[in-house]
């Protein structure tokens, strides 16, 4: 197979990843105002959609780390193939999907991370991984930066509580910080673009290295990245409305005054790990404010299952990823077919998760018809379901 091709397909594969972590990732900025009623669903998507548009085009540094940092590549490296990206990617795709069929907030971070180092690994060997780089721009981070958000969302809320409480006979002023949230939540849209995008461009960057169509060491090109933000931004507005359920309403009961204490913190963190080159996962921060404002709030229940759950996904994200990267690595290396087996068979767990999810659809029309308790779908039939059953009745 011709190397052009296979550098096309490779940088589509990318476009199609950074389409799923858009709509994986929306709830990181507008799970909490839509569960607080600052915005109204769709608005909030199509304002995360602009805003993630935007900050892809405000740094490249993650960008850089991706492209030359946790894979050695170019002269006193291995030399990546784009067939071991394409092996790496699928993999990533398939665990993004998943999650989100479950409603789980896991990181397209460490999926993509996780997906490139298992298939590097079984394409090429353990040496073509910077497992240095990989501690400490991925897994320290994922280790501090959900804790540290927590505790600053923490100390947030109780100041907000703190500074808008009831004098006798007068309002407490918090009805504001529900318009304060349209902000905060813009904020962090903005902070999701300027890092997640980028962990796309990167990939992309790294497959034309490794392809000879772009010198080792330089950035992104221009085209990368307009290309990888329009794909976030289509992402994000198709919204992922499993995980903003999850998010907004799983973990804690969210009032406007957390909402805007855990966006704010949330957006910090995200542009102070962007500005340090740090490829953090945006998911892992959000989810961390969350709870964090929860834990603030006097009289406020955090749903330590849920939490339990969603740790879960996080511990298993990085090497679940890399074991189905490394699976699809091991066609590539039957040559052409091996590509072909790889794209068919990904091709068809797409499809089935995707059949699956609409056996319980989670749209914004019924996002709100929810049980709390439970959190289980209140889903009214639809005119083909009920013509599906009319036909039934009929045929018996």
């Amino acid at each position: 197979m011709d190397l052009t091709l296979i550098v096309a397909l490779v940088i589509a594969l990318s476009l199609v990843f950074d389409f799923t972590n858009g709509f994986h990732d929306t709830a990181n900025a507008m799970a909490t105002p839509i569960a607080t009623g600052a915005m109204r669903p769709k608005v909030a998507v199509g304002l995360a959609a602009v805003l993630n548009l935007v900050g892809a085009f405000l740094s490249t540094e993650v960008a850089k780390t991706v492209s030359g940092g946790i894979i050695r590549e170019g002269n006193g490296g291995v030399q990546i193939t784009p067939q071991i990206i394409f092996a790496g990617l699928i993999g990533a795709i398939v665990w993004n999907l998943i999650t989100w069929l479950r409603g789980l907030p896991s990181s397209s971070s460490h999926a993509l991370f996780g997906g490139l180092i298992g298939a590097a690994i079984i394409g090429i060997g353990v040496q073509s991984v910077d497992f240095t780089v990989v501690f400490a721009k991925v897994i320290l981070p994922a280790l501090i930066a959900p804790v540290t958000v927590g505790v600053v969302a923490l100390v947030a809320t109780r100041l907000a509580y703190f500074i808008t409480r009831r004098d006798a006979g007068k309002a407490d002023g918090r009805g504001g910080f529900r318009y304060a949230q349209i902000f905060s939540s813009s904020l962090v849209a903005l902070a999701h673009g300027t890092n997640d995008a980028q962990k796309t461009m990167g990939v992309i960057t790294l497959t034309l290295i490794a392809g000879g169509f772009q010198a080792v060491g330089s950035g992104p090109q221009w085209w990368v990245i307009c290309t990888c933000a329009l794909a976030i931004a289509i992402g994000t507005y198709t919204g992922g409305w499993r995980i903003i359920l999850t998010m907004g309403r799983g973990l804690t009961d969210v009032k406007p005054a957390q909402g805007f204490a855990a966006e704010t913190s949330t957006a910090a963190t995200i542009l102070a790990s962007s500005h340090l080159g740090f490829a953090l996962s945006t998911t892992q921060v959000a989810s961390g404010s969350v709870i964090g404002s929860g834990l603030g709030r006097r009289g406020a229940t955090v749903r330590w299952g849920m939490a339990g759950q969603i740790a879960l996904g996080w511990l298993l994200t990085l090497p679940a990823s890399a074991v189905m990267g490394a699976f699809a690595a091991g066609f590539t290396l039957l040559g052409p077919i091996g590509l072909v087996i790889d794209l068919v068979l990904g091709s068809v767990i797409v499809a089935l998760l995707f059949r699956q999810s609409r056996r319980t659809r989670i749209t914004h029309d019924n996002l709100h018809d929810i049980d709390d308790a439970a959190l289980v779908v209140k889903i009214k039939k639809t005119p083909r379901r009920i013509a599906r059953r009319d036909r039934k009745k009929v045929s018996l």
